[in-house]
C-alpha cells in the first residue's frame, strides 16, 4: 500500500530521526504500512552546537559549506536529493524503518592550516541511526562511505505542518568514533571523541 505525500513526509521524518533502533522480531510475513519509492523534499539542516563551534575554534579548524550546502551563522543546510523509505508497524519487524535518505552534491569542509577535509554526499541509514558520507582529505579520497554522525531521535519534537511543508526537529547529531579518530589523525589533534555533540537537526519536506 502506498500513501500520499503528507504521510510520506511524516515517514521520511521518522526515518531520519533514527527510530529504527526499536522493534520486535523480524517477521517475514509483516506488511509495510507505507512505502516511499522516491523521496523528494527540501533539506536537512543542523544548528551547530556552541560546544562544537568552540571546539573547532580552539583547534583552529574552519568549517565551510561544500557544493549546494549552505552555512549561515550556526545553521548548516543540506538539500535532500532522493532515497526511499519503507515503514512497518512498530514491533512487527526489527528494524521497522528501512531505506536511505540521500544528500548528494553537498557537505561540510573543515580546514586547518594547509589541511582540508571534506565530508560530502551524506546518506541517512534509518536502520542503523547513522549518517554516512564520503571523506576527502586535500583532494584525495580517504573513504568513499564512512560512518560520520550518530542520529539520536529521543530528543525529537512533534511533527509541525507548515503550509505545503512539514517540519520535524530535535534529532541530536554527534560524532561517530570513526569520524572522531579520522579527524584527530588528519589534523594531528586529540580533542574530538565519540559522541562529541555536533548539533540539532531540523528536516523540512514538501507535502505537495
Amino acid at each position: 500500500m502506498r500513501y500520499h505525500k503528507p504521510v510520506a513526509a511524516a515517514l521520511a521524518f521518522t526515518a531520519i530521526a533514527g527510530l529504527a533502533a526499536c522493534g520486535g522480531s523480524d517477521d517475514i510475513d509483516a506488511k509495510p504500512v507505507a512505502e516511499i519509492d522516491s523521496l523528494s523534499g527540501q533539506s536537512t539542516s543542523v544548528t551547530l552546537a556552541p560546544s562544537f563551534l568552540a571546539g573547532l575554534t580552539s583547534l583552529k579548524l574552519t568549517p565551510a559549506p561544500v557544493g549546494s550546502a549552505k552555512i549561515e551563522g550556526a545553521l548548516a543546510t543540506f538539500p535532500i536529493t532522493g532515497g526511499n523509505v519503507t515503514y512497518y508497524t512498530p514491533g512487527s519487524v526489527d528494524p521497522y524503518v528501512r531505506g536511505e535518505i540521500n544528500h548528494n552534491g553537498s557537505g561540510l569542509s573543515l580546514t586547518g592550516g594547509e589541511t582540508k577535509v571534506e565530508l560530502t554526499d551524506f546518506v541517512v541509514d534509518p536502520e542503523e541511526s547513522v549518517l554516512t558520507g564520503k571523506v576527502t582529505a586535500n583532494g584525495k579520497v580517504a573513504a568513499e562511505s564512512a560512518p560520520l554522525f550518530f542520529l539520536d531521535g529521543r530528543t525529537l519534537k512533534p511533527l509541525q505542518p507548515a503550509g505545503d511543508t512539514a517540519i520535524l526537529e530535535g534529532t541530536t547529531v554527534s560524532l561517530t568514533k570513526e569520524a572522531a579518530d579520522l579527524l584527530n589523525k588528519t589534523f594531528n589533534v586529540t580533542a574530538l571523541t565519540q559522541y562529541f555533540p555536533v548539533g540539532v537537526a531540523k528536516i523540512t519536506v514538501n507535502t505537495k
